[in-house]
């Protein structure tokens, strides 16, 4: 249930993320999710998309620095409480959660949050016992 994201290293400089969007689109790469991070200087850009080994070979041929990095995805109901209910459990668990992102798709009336943890193993066990809703790679990279 491994998901591949994209970690983009980015300048904090006007343009920069055009350039990278743009690479991404001429090589036909949709971003599925986004996620910013930054200081000062720098930022952390993380993405998922449909075709993460192209997207890095695209971004790299565009001279930027990205990387793959598994996280995973889980599909909670979009009312309140329940993002609430999923943390609780890896809490309990005693599985950190180093950092996520979330987006809604009214689609399929569903909140997806893509979360890197440091046990993606064990939480991706102890989600499912408590019924909370695993993504595969597919699901997210065809949505």
């Amino acid at each position: 249930m491994q998901i591949q994201q994209i970690s983009i290293f980015v300048e904090n400089k006007s343009g920069r993320l055009a350039e990278i969007t743009e690479a991404l689109a001429a090589a036909k790469v949709d971003i599925r999710a986004v996620s910013i991070a930054d200081t000062s200087d720098f930022g952390i850009l993380r993405l998922i998309v449909d075709k993460p080994k192209e997207a890095v070979e695209a971004l790299k041929a565009a001279g930027l620095t990205a990387s793959l990095t598994s996280v995973i995805a889980m599909g909670i109901d979009d009312q309140p409480g329940e993002f609430a209910k999923a943390l609780r459990v890896l809490a309990d668990n005693k599985i950190g959660v180093e950092y996520m992102y979330a987006f809604i798709s009214r689609e399929h009336g569903k909140a997806f949050v893509i979360l890197r943890v440091d046990d993606s193993e064990r939480a991706v066990a102890v989600l499912k016992e408590h019924q909370i809703t695993i993504l595969s790679a597919e699901e997210i990279y065809g949505m």
